[in-house]
């Protein structure tokens, strides 16, 4: 998150949580943080809010009415009256550890935050932000003793690196609020309690959810099926990952139809993409719009994972942006060795 620099830190509180299965224990605070030092809210703003990415907008939802989700209810009270927020903090502690019973569910602090003015489009308003710390690092303290130097190792909080983090902007109230999400910890493993247990959220069907998830299950396909069930080079793949990737440079709003006749081209090919899209979102538990207007920021973000490099043994990397014509591949018999032939007008 950018444009943090004016934010308040209004109150923060720290729980330590544990993992029941492992008999470790719930310890709450009795009083929040005293807060005088201003190096010390800096940094702990820093540290809260850095990680986000103010673009990605979930909500909180529940099976049958959002208002009966837990963290829902805790944050709306604290918005309601900051009074609460020291009991309200307990609540979400105590329900946090009644979800980390995963095996991968690391001990931790989780520090319950009330923010005022925090960006939020052409505005500022309050926030509340749930963190938890889960990760611990040896730091190296310099003192001095008497006339000589000494150096011993802490254990401590990278502030650079968020382990998981919530934060819960006072906006949208009856569709779930708006959130943004961080899950450092556990991106592609089972233990993903964070955002589907305890928070309970989904993201909102805008043109940035739309966009980045697309670009990423046309990463995902052409990465993976589209290699293993056509006979393609490692050239035509990354053919197939520029054309995707110009389509949302270049076009304002997105069509399914459009993109397949446009990228995919050939029908089987065409077949294959929109079953594994139907496979994705089951995965992923969200339905993906067929048409919608494309986000540059999102573009943005997910043009930097399209990996488009050709790399032959550990000799020569190749970088294609395009003109799968203008390469050639063939094997020359006499060295035994495979080759690509590059045709070019200019060398710069």
């Amino acid at each position: 998150m950018t444009n943090i620099e004016h934010v308040q830190l209004q109150q923060v509180i720290v729980h330590k949580v544990g993992n029941p299965t492992r008999g470790e224990q719930l310890k709450l605070s009795v009083n929040p943080l005293t807060l005088n030092d201003e190096l010390v809210k800096s940094m702990l703003t820093k540290y809260f809010l850095s990680p986000f990415n103010e673009n990605e907008h979930y909500h909180f939802t529940h099976l049958s009415d959002v208002g009966l989700n837990e963290v829902y209810n805790y944050v709306k009270a604290i918005f309601d009256n900051s009074k609460s927020f020291t009991q309200q903090s307990a609540l979400v502690a105590n329900f946090l550890y009644n979800k980390s019973t995963h095996v991968k569910v690391k001990e931790g602090e989780l520090y319950v935050a009330h923010f005022a003015d925090v960006p939020f489009g052409n505005d500022f308003i309050n926030a509340v932000g749930l963190f938890k710390s889960e990760t611990k690092e040896t730091f190296l303290k310099v003192f001095e003793h008497g006339e000589s130097w000494e150096v011993v190792g802490e254990e401590g909080i990278n502030i650079n690196k968020l382990d998981k983090g919530c934060l819960i902007f006072n906006a949208g109230q009856e569709e779930g609020y708006v959130v943004c999400v961080v899950d450092a910890t556990n991106k592609n493993q089972d233990a993903q309690y964070w955002v589907n247990d305890f928070l309970q959220v989904t993201p909102y069907a805008d043109s940035y959810h739309n966009t980045h998830k697309y670009m990423d299950m046309c990463r995902l396909f052409i990465t993976n099926d589209y290699a293993d069930k056509f006979e393609v080079t490692k050239t035509d793949q990354i053919d197939l990952l520029n054309r995707s990737a110009d389509y949302f440079k270049t076009k304002e709003q997105f069509s399914l139809d459009e993109f397949t006749q446009e990228v995919m081209h050939h029908p089987e090919v065409v077949d294959s993409f929109v079953q594994f899209k139907k496979n994705y979102e089951v995965a992923k538990q969200f339905d993906l719009d067929n048409e919608f207007d494309i986000d540059l920021a999102a573009v943005k973000k997910q043009a930097k994972v399209f990996k488009t490099v050709l790399k032959l043994d550990k000799n020569f990397h190749i970088y294609i942006h395009g003109r799968r014509d203008l390469i050639e591949k063939g094997y020359d018999e006499a060295s035994g060795k495979k080759f690509y032939k590059l045709f070019f007008e200019e060398e710069s």
